[in-house]
């Protein structure tokens, strides 16, 4: 098998992102740039990965784990030949070699594979495309016979050679030895004093080798980003590819352009999605459920059926079948909601255990507690899970009442079919079955009179 060494370029400093983070790190669909592409790369068996940093090199590295891939540092920015120049002693003997960009984050592995597949002992590969407006690229230079001929940078093209709408996305593959032959070719005899990595075209066909072109499928894989409005303007592109594939598996978006998936979103038929909304993580979704506005929802698992009213928020949570949420709901991590459950506005929960078919329909919080089935909290009930060391927790039982207004001072226990009266403070245990009444008894003052401000 041929072995294949990926080198992704991601040493530029980034100057019109006007920020202190390397411009690789900054994030497109909730994960660096970089990352996109690292992913890419891994979608290619047995490749070994070989990073070039510059700028912000020992931010990179700690971003990253140390088996992520290898780095080597270009400690001057004198261009890109340079910089492949500088990852050559990590490259293996007899590899095909494919060079990346950091700042080019939608590459895809079938791009990658294409270009793997069109390198052999006498073609090396470029990835060309063609665009209705090519400003800001190399040029495409071909023979009468239409091959592949050189690579001239904008700054160094004629005027009859920026009309040519066949640009250069930098990313090629050769072998090891072809780059370790070559490179040393490359002058900085140019406009930017710099030494390009595409001189290695004009070098491969006075050698005697051809070029070959691969296409990528969309525009979108080889879009580079050099600013923050080019980044806002892929995020875009990125976001309406992901809402796209997921209408195509069954999901209805009420409106694709307000759609953000920053992770993996799996999901059922005949769901629909309302505007506004946010998956984070890992987030699978079942069939026939109904998401309201302005929801997020991060790493958690939603039944079959759900209905999420707007502006709820879902985290590292799992909900059951036909559960309803929300409006205004916040769900922390660690709950479970069974099936037919219902949690209301402003109601919050964490690392709660509710029962099938329970309900806490109002401003209540329940957290560290495990309810039954069909169990009612009344509104304004709090389970008061903190003595300010530990968290402790509630527990509460089959077909039970919790009266509005009610505060449940863990650790407690309510059993089965018990009745907590509203307004009742709870610190010991509710035997099955009993009512408790935890309230200071009423006074009724005769002749009150109000308050009245002085003069």
């Amino acid at each position: 098998m041929t072995k294949t060494d990926i080198v992704v370029l991601a040493a530029g400093k980034g100057t019109r992102m006007r920020s202190q983070i390397p411009k690789v790190l900054h994030r497109l669909a909730g994960k660096p740039m970089l990352t996109h592409v690292l992913d890419a790369a891994a979608g290619i068996a047995d490749a070994q990965k070989i990073v070039v940093t510059g700028h912000g090199a020992d931010i990179v590295r700690a971003s990253y784990s140390e088996a992520a891939f290898t780095m080597v540092e270009q400690t001057e920015q004198l261009g890109t030949g340079h910089a492949v120049t500088c990852a050559l002693g990590e490259l293996r003997a007899g590899a095909k070699v494919v060079i990346l960009y950091g700042d080019v984050p939608l590459i895809t592995p079938a791009t990658i594979s294409n270009m793997l597949a069109a390198v052999d002992e006498k073609h090396i590969a470029l990835l060309t495309i063609e665009l209705s407006d090519p400003s800001g690229y190399g040029r495409i230079i071909r023979d009468s016979e239409g091959h592949i001929e050189a690579i001239v940078e904008q700054k160094d093209a004629s005027p009859e050679q920026l009309d040519i709408p066949e640009v250069n996305t930098g990313v090629m593959a050769l072998t090891t030895e072809l780059l370790a032959s070559w490179l040393p070719q490359i002058d900085n005899q140019n406009a930017q004093g710099e030494y390009y990595l595409t001189d290695l075209i004009a070098i491969a066909r006075g050698a005697g080798y051809s070029v070959n072109s691969v296409q990528p499928n969309s525009a979108s894989e080889v879009e580079g980003i050099n600013s923050r409005q080019q980044l806002a303007a892929l995020e875009r592109v990125y976001q309406l590819q992901l809402a796209t594939k997921l209408m195509a598996s069954g999901t209805s978006l009420a409106d694709p352009a307000r759609f953000d998936q920053r992770g993996s979103l799996s999901a059922g038929t005949d769901n629909f999605i309302d505007v506004n909304c946010l998956f984070e993580g890992t987030v699978t979704i079942g069939s026939n459920v109904t998401i309201g506005p302005n929801c997020q929802i991060s790493d958690s698992q939603i039944g079959d059926g759900v209905e999420i009213k707007a502006n709820t928020v879902i985290e590292q949570s799992t909900i059951g079948d036909h559960a309803v949420l929300g409006p205004f709901a916040r769900i922390r991590p660690g709950t479970q909601l069974g099936s037919h459950t219902k949690v209301g506005n402003f109601v919050e929960t964490k690392k709660a255990i509710v029962g099938n078919g329970s309900k806490i329909n109002h401003l209540s919080y329940v957290g560290d507690a495990e309810l039954g089935e069909n169990v009612n909290v009344g509104a304004g009930t709090i389970t008061c899970n903190y003595d300010g060391v530990n968290k402790h927790k509630t527990h509460i039982g089959d077909n039970s009442f919790v009266g509005s207004n009610s505060t449940l001072i863990a650790p407690v226990s309510i059993g089965q079919d018990g009745f907590v009266a509203a307004g009742s403070t709870i610190s010991s245990e509710v035997p099955l079955g009993h009512l408790a009444v935890g309230r200071a008894k009423q006074r009724n003052i005769p002749g009150w009179k109000r308050p009245t401000k002085n003069n």
